[in-house]
């Protein structure tokens, strides 16, 4: 049994507590937190309404398990709990009902986890440890200087303009050429060719992470991230082609949740289905390159994708990007495909087919096989002007998502035993 939380928590409050309708899940909760060092006695018989009502008139704990199941409209007593709630509670839910909209509303209102009845033993164990772990991960206003992370999802207004190509190449960029800690996350999760452009094997991090979402943490992270150098990680996946993707996209949220603790840029290669399915992965991006080419098929899509930007990622900075560009040869001219999008390209990357076929060969990104290329020399300067964002950009693309879990301010308040047994245990 670990040794209780000796934590120097301000004012009366505690490590845990749990608010729980029925005597079964409180037997399988019970030793549970016995073993992770805390008191039983934090485990309330009552569910979230008895919680809301003692949280008002109490210091609520840093860790919060409550149960569901007896509120008729759950999302509304949320909120009602998030207004007694003190910053720094990581918030677990529990309930009866299996349906995944719920769910995504949980989660997104600020929720860490929903966990489905009966409960498990481990189950519960994991998802503790999954909330301790959030404790670990360095916060903003903590310590001297907070690093800015930097979300990029590159997006491609139509297939085969070239997005993949331009997400490797940034990425590859961002980690060479600027040594920053980058992550490449592939999400065609049947299709993806990140890999193979790196001359890798994608491995099956991202199958495991949409099939178990719950085992992702920092430690899954390194694990199952494929290094394609010093400063860049790659997850990806080559899913046979007879499964389709059963997920509800959580597990994508929560991948992107963690590189933001691991990494200092993190580049999203986006179908453009996956923002249809999983609006919610656009949630803590900043920046979105919509890569397009000249032609009437495209700017028709560019118009739509930038309206559906505007509607569902407001927060996200729109860069257009115009690639395989051959003025002699276009579809329709730059300054036509400006004035039916209403808006400037930010970028124009020549067509350089001896490149791509360079690259293929080489088995290396297009940037890195054709270093004195024009369009070599264009991707660079949409990676100096990625990594280059103003303050006054990023400011407001940064701000806390205004919500149950965005409003709490965590900070790492972990015994020393448990955080080094969390990790494990993750």
């Amino acid at each position: 049994m670990n040794a209780p939380w000796k934590s120097g928590l301000p004012g009366n409050r505690d490590p845990f507590a749990a608010y729980i309708c029925d005597d079964n899940a409180l037997d399988v909760l019970r030793p549970v937190v016995i073993e992770l060092g805390w008191q039983p006695e934090k485990c309330n018989k009552g569910g979230l309404r008895n919680a809301v009502q003692s949280l008002s008139v109490s210091a609520s704990p840093a860790i919060l398990l409550v149960d569901l199941s007896e509120s008729g409209d759950p999302l509304n007593d949320i909120n009602a709990l998030a207004e007694v709630c003190e910053p720094g509670t990581v918030v677990i839910a529990i309930g009866q009902v299996n349906d995944v909209r719920l769910y995504r509303d949980l989660l997104a209102s600020g929720i860490h986890d929903y966990l489905l009845k009966p409960l498990s033993a481990q189950q519960v164990h994991d998802a503790l440890n999954q909330a301790l772990a959030v404790f670990m991960a360095p916060r903003l206003g903590d310590g001297e200087t907070a690093k800015r992370h930097i979300s990029t999802a590159v997006v491609g207004a139509r297939g085969g303009v070239g997005a993949s190509t331009l997400a490797t190449s940034l990425a590859w960029l961002f980690s060479d050429t600027h040594k920053a800690a980058t992550a490449l996350l592939d999400l065609d999760v049947h299709f993806g060719t990140d890999a193979l452009a790196l001359d890798l094997e994608p491995g099956r991090g991202l199958t495991d992470a949409i099939e178990n979402p719950s085992r992702i943490d920092g430690l899954f992270i390194e694990r199952a991230m494929v290094r394609a150098n010093d400063h860049l990680s790659i997850l990806s996946a080559e899913a046979p082609i007879h499964q389709p993707l059963m997920t509800d996209g959580s597990a994508f949220v929560q991948l992107e949740d963690e590189f933001r603790q691991a990494f200092e840029m993190t580049v999203i290669d986006m179908p453009r289905n996956m923002l249809i399915n999983f609006p919610q992965l656009m949630g803590d991006v900043n920046l979105v390159v919509l890569v397009c080419e000249l032609t009437l098929a495209s700017a028709r899509d560019t118009i739509r994708l930038l309206s559906w930007l505007k509607t569902n990622a407001a927060h996200a900075h729109p860069m257009i990007v115009a690639n395989k560009v051959q003025p002699a040869v276009s579809e329709i001219s730059r300054a036509d495909f400006e004035s039916s999008i209403e808006r400037k390209i930010d970028f124009v990357v020549p067509y350089d087919a001896k490149a791509a076929c360079n690259a293929a060969k080489l088995g290396q990104v297009l940037v890195d096989a054709n270093r004195s290329s024009k369009a070599t020399a264009a991707i660079r300067q949409i990676a100096e002007r990625v990594m280059g964002a103003s303050e006054e950009d990023m400011s407001s693309i940064s701000e806390e998502k205004k919500s149950l879990l965005g409003s709490f301010d965590l900070k790492s308040l972990l015994p020393r035993k448990n955080k080094s047994e969390a990790v494990e245990a993750g």
